[in-house]
């Protein structure tokens, strides 16, 4: 069954309630016929937060146009098949009432005991803000909040923006997240675990979307460069 067409019934599964509950249920009736396998829970939820919070944050600069809806499509390749779906999930998470931060929060306390999908929502809300190109104020006074209510602190959270935006990146040890003194034995073990935790087959076993094995790959990408030009700086006994 398709992700985007199965929406409604995941609110139910998932026991969602609140203002995330609240958006899923004005989809009520919409018929979904499909003989393929259920998605798992987490990409089902990790869905719900996304498109809730994206399309708060479209508005966070004014009224939503018509390039930000198409710019949140495009980055989560969306078929055409399921474009008229999402687009109303999409105008009724924006025209809810309750504020982004009553979304951020609900979230934080579905994943509490899930630390790593919090931060997979987070960073599918920054590929979607990339889609703008250009990183708004309003768009990362809004990222931030969102991290802090997810519990990501501000060291964290910059090294995540430095792994997006190059204008907001000091050095390449803040994309790794580490301090420039680290040895290089802790350094080589840091980046080891970073490309664990990063993987593509892992976040494929954990149910996630197709997507965000795309961001992840941006990420590898983003931290072996990184890591590179630290070494190669270390060899010519440089520092950067």
């Amino acid at each position: 069954m398709s992700i985007w067409g199965k929406l409604a019934d995941a609110a139910a599964g998932l026991g969602v309630g609140g203002p995330l509950g609240a958006v899923l249920s004005g989809l009520g009736g919409h018929p979904v016929v499909d003989s393929e396998p259920a998605e798992p829970d987490k990409h089902l939820a990790f869905t719900i937060g996304v498109i809730s919070l994206g399309a708060k944050m479209a508005k966070v600069d004014g009224p939503v146009t018509k390039d930000e809806v198409q710019a949140f499509k495009e980055a989560f390749r969306i078929p055409d098949s399921e474009s008229q779906n999402v687009g109303r999930i999409f105008n009724l998470a924006k025209q809810h009432v309750a504020g982004f931060e009553a979304y951020a929060k609900q979230l934080a306390r579905l994943f509490r005991d899930d630390r790593e999908m919090l931060h997979n929502i987070l960073e599918g809300l920054f590929h979607i803000a990339e889609a703008g190109r250009v990183l708004q104020t309003t768009e990362r006074d809004y990222l931030a909040t969102v991290a802090r209510h997810f519990g990501i602190d501000d060291a964290e959270f910059r090294t995540i923006l430095a792994r997006h935006y190059a204008a907001e990146r000091d050095g390449p040890y803040q994309v790794l997240g580490v301090d420039p003194e680290t040895g290089d034995d802790d350094l080589h073990r840091h980046y080891r675990r970073l490309m664990v935790q990063n993987h593509p087959d892992k976040l494929m076993s954990r149910g996630l979307p197709q997507e965000m094995v795309d961001i992840a790959n941006k990420k590898i990408a983003a931290m072996n460069a990184a890591y590179d030009e630290i070494r190669r700086a270390r060899l010519a006994g440089v520092r950067v």
